[in-house]
C-alpha cells in the first residue's frame, strides 16, 4: 500500500436484509489487489434495482453473496490507485469504470474496490465520472441484449419495455445505432424525453394494450418482469424475446416454441470488451446517459428509496 493510501476506508453496510434504513456507513481495511487486479480509489458508484433488491434479500443471487454484513453496489468509477503483478492495460493514475464481480459482491458502495483489471474500461476524456458510474451495469445489459444476443440489424423492429429506465433508455439508444425501429413502454410524462433520444413508438403502460400499439416485432427485451406473455403476442415467427432479470415466466418457452418463436433469460457479466465499446459510443456523443440524481456515499439509504418509488429517469449515482 502506497504512503499515501489510508489503510482503512468508508463503506456502506448492512446487518440484514431490510429496508433502506438497513444501509449504515462503516470503515474497513483498504483491500490490496492480487495478481492481475487493480485498486480503484472510487469517486462515484452508480445505483441500480438489483442493489435494492439485494439489499432486500431478493434479486435471486442470493447464493453469490455473503451472508450479512455485506456491501452492495457493482458500477463504480474513479482512479487506479494501485497495480497487481501482470497487469499492464492500466497504470496508476488511470481513470476507469467497470461493474467487477457480478453477481458476486463487489463492495462499490465504498472508498476503494479491487477487481481483475480486465473488468474494467479507461473512461474517455471530457467524460464525467458520475457518467461513467452510471454506464457499466445498464450499458453493459443493453449492449449484450441487443448486440451479442439478439445481433440486432438495420430495420428490425425492437420492443423496449421500461424504456425510460436506466436500461431501456441506453437500450433505445442503442438499438438506433443498429439503425432499429424502436418501439418503447414508459409512462406518458418519459415520452417526449424518450423520442429525443431516438424512441419512434412510445406507449402508454397504463393506458395502452401492447397487443393494440404495436405489431411485428422482432426483439423484444422484457425489463419488468411482467410483459413477457404480451410481447410474446406481437413477435414475428422466428423472433426473440429475452427477459429480465428474473428469468422466463413458466410455460413462456413452450408456447414460443409452438408459435415459431424464441424466449430466453439473460444475466449481465463483466465485459472489459464491451466496456470499451461503451467508452467509444460516450466519447462520440453518441450514447447519453441520463442522471436522474447524486447523492453522497453517506445518503445510499435515501437513493434506494428515491430509486424504489419507480418513477426514475435515468440513474442515480453515489458521489464520494
Amino acid at each position: 500500500m502506497s504512503s499515501a493510501t489510508p489503510t482503512t476506508m468508508r463503506r456502506i453496510t448492512q446487518d440484514a436484509p431490510g429496508g433502506p434504513e438497513v444501509l449504515h456507513l462503516d470503515e474497513a481495511p483498504v483491500p490490496e489487489p492480487i495478481p492481475t487486479e487493480i485498486r480503484v480509489r472510487v469517486t462515484a458508484a452508480g445505483v441500480n434495482p438489483v442493489d435494492t433488491k439485494v439489499r432486500a434479500g431478493g434479486a435471486g443471487l442470493g447464493d453469490d453473496m455473503p451472508s450479512p454484513p455485506f456491501t452492495v453496489g457493482w458500477d463504480v468509477a474513479g482512479v487506479v490507485d494501485a497495480v497487481g503483478m501482470g497487469v499492464n492495460r492500466f497504470a496508476v493514475g488511470d481513470r476507469v469504470f467497470g461493474m467487477p464481480w457480478f453477481p458476486r459482491q463487489a463492495g462499490a458502495y465504498a472508498d476503494y474496490v479491487t477487481a481483475p483489471s480486465r473488468q474494467f474500461a479507461h473512461i474517455p476524456d471530457g467524460v464525467s465520472d458520475v457518467v461513467a458510474a452510471a454506464t457499466p451495469l445498464a450499458g453493459l445489459t443493453a449492449w449484450q441484449i441487443l448486440v451479442d444476443t439478439a445481433d440486432v440489424q438495420r430495420d428490425q423492429r425492437v420492443l423496449l419495455h421500461a424504456a425510460g429506465g436506466g436500461v431501456g433508455h441506453l437500450a433505445v439508444q442503442m438499438a438506433k445505432v443498429r439503425g432499429a425501429h424502436v418501439v418503447g413502454t414508459a409512462s406518458a410524462g418519459k415520452h417526449a424525453d424518450l423520442v429525443a433520444l431516438g424512441l419512434d413508438e412510445a406507449i402508454d403502460h397504463h393506458s395502452e394494450e401492447i397487443a393494440e400499439a404495436t405489431r411485428d416485432i422482432d426483439v423484444a427485451v422484457d425489463l419488468t418482469e411482467v410483459n413477457g406473455p404480451a410481447s410474446l403476442a406481437v413477435m414475428r415467427r422466428g423472433g426473440l424475446l429475452v427477459c429480465v432479470p428474473s428469468g422466463v415466466p413458466e410455460g413462456l418457452t413452450e408456447q414460443a416454441h409452438a408459435e415459431g418463436k424464441r424466449v430466453t433469460d439473460f444475466l449481465v457479466e463483466p465485459d472489459g470488451v464491451a466496456l470499451t465499446g461503451l467508452a467509444r459510443l460516450l466519447a462520440e456523443d453518441v450514447l447519453t446517459v441520463r442522471i436522474a440524481g447524486t447523492f453522497a456515499l453517506e445518503d445510499a439509504a435515501a437513493a434506494h428509496r428515491e430509486l424504489e418509488k419507480g418513477s426514475t429517469f435515468g440513474k442515480l449515482v453515489l458521489t464520494l
